[in-house]
């Protein structure tokens, strides 16, 4: 399975973790939008559930690689489920409006980043149609995904039961076919190190191949600088264990 990286938004309520917060914000995530008030969002029927972002917030999660389709006809019904990786509630909109279909009965739908999570029944009876798709993401251990269920309506009512397995159905469906890839995510850190050590340091960092290595002289102390990058969540520990023993056992890492 492939294996991508992504950043973590660091701390801000420490002088270091701040100091460290303003030299990798260039790149870290950027908060959630406000929810569209637009027509073709807002419905009373939409769900939002916002829980803190545990899961998104660290570690490692699986996604789909590029986004993926099924089809499907039941009862002279067409459900066409389309799914995409998304990184945030604006990409999630951003998607539903490239690929929902005003001409069809419904496009229904549910996203999932981490812990936060949205569906939406689309005029199809409360609890049928988005919920379902939801249920089917969380299923699928396939996290930061969108799934849209567009439906043709072929003239035969389904009844609660019948939608909320057509919609289950194909959502599941579309997923297991869809190749996913796994994301590990980056730790933002920083060390305060002598001007004389920061050779042994550039050293280790490289032989553990961090990514955005910058270096601060404002530290306010004579001879001392503080470098940031960041690490791979499972190799933080031996990082840090290889510096001390390579530069200093003084040395003090700062890091969310």
């Amino acid at each position: 399975m492939p294996v991508v990286t992504i950043p973590i938004p660091s701390c801000r309520s420490h002088y270091h973790c701040r100091k460290l917060f303003l030299l990798t914000q260039t790149h870290t995530s950027s908060p959630l939008p406000p929810t569209p008030t637009t027509p073709l969002f807002a419905s009373a029927v939409a769900k939002r559930t916002m829980l803190t972002a545990s899961s998104s917030g660290g570690g490692a999660f699986t996604t789909i690689k590029e986004r993926v389709s099924f089809e499907k006809e039941i009862k002279k019904s067409k459900f066409i489920a389309i799914a995409g990786p998304i990184s945030d509630e604006q990409s999630a909109f951003s998607f539903l409006s490239q690929v929902r279909d005003p001409r069809a009965t419904h496009n229904c739908w549910a996203y999932k980043v981490g812990d936060q999570y949205r569906s939406n029944d689309d005029g199809e009876p409360s609890g049928t149609a988005g919920k379902p798709i939801h249920s089917a993401i969380a299923s699928s251990g396939i996290d930061r995904v969108m799934v849209v269920v567009i439906r043709y309506f072929g003239g035969i009512k389904l009844g609660t039961g019948g939608l909320v397995r057509a919609y289950g159905g194909v959502t599941s469906e579309c997923l297991r076919n869809a190749p996913t890839c796994l994301v590990k995510s980056k730790v933002p850190m920083g060390v305060e190190v002598p001007f004389d050590l920061i050779g042994l340091l550039y050293h280790q960092l490289q032989s553990f191949q961090v990514e955005d290595i910058k270096q601060d002289y404002e530290t306010g102390k004579e001879g001392i600088t503080m470098v940031t990058f960041k690490a791979d969540f499972d190799r933080v520990e031996k990082l840090e264990d290889a510096i001390k023993a390579n530069c200093s056992r003084e040395l003090v890492f700062y890091k969310h």
